[in-house]
């Protein structure tokens, strides 16, 4: 018995092949993980609203990808560089609005927005991104009697959306090819 080669059964050599099919599918249709984004300059001033937390989450992606960030208030670097693109914050808010109410007028749902607009233009003055207008919406239901809830469970929606608008920019930052 020690001499003979194990038997294998045709379900494990079904799923071996499957599993090799499957992983030859995968690699020949060019899926790839996305990276860090990769940017047509190195730096970068920001105009306009730059106190928002929109602003704040941007500026540290910005800079955590190599970015140099300087605000508008901010003198030139000793080498004289003031940014090669300016980047303006046109509109950064929160709203929060009532969607649904009992009939006694008590309110059952609301709706959260993040709008944020912006533009990107180099020193010069040519226009890299027109203005860009991102806008999230999220709905939460409200109950009275879990208020410190559903202010916990709004402020996290809030959060979420804010990087998901982050992420956005980033990318549409990134696909500026030509200065």
């Amino acid at each position: 018995m020690h001499g003979t080669p194990p038997v294998l059964s045709r379900r494990t050599v079904w799923l071996g092949a499957l599993a090799g099919a499957c992983a030859v599918a995968l690699s020949g249709c060019g899926f790839v993980l996305r990276g860090a984004p990769k940017f047509a300059f190195e730096s970068l001033r920001f105009q306009g609203s730059e106190v928002t937390p929109v602003a704040r989450e941007l500026r540290r992606a910005l800079e955590s990808a190599g970015l140099r960030v300087f605000a508008s208030g901010t003198p030139a670097s000793p080498e004289g560089d003031t940014g090669q693109v300016l980047l303006t914050v046109l509109v950064d808010q929160r709203e929060k609005t009532v969607v649904g109410q009992t009939a006694a007028g008590q309110v059952r749902e609301m709706q959260l927005r993040t709008r944020f607009t912006f533009r990107l233009a180099t020193v010069a003055g040519k226009s890299l991104l027109d203005d860009t207008e991102l806008l999230l919406e999220r709905d939460i239901s409200f109950t009275e009697t879990a208020v410190l809830a559903k202010e916990a469970e709004e402020a996290l929606l809030f959060r979420d959306m804010q990087s998901d608008i982050v992420q956005q920019i980033m990318r549409r930052l990134a696909a500026v090819q030509v200065l």
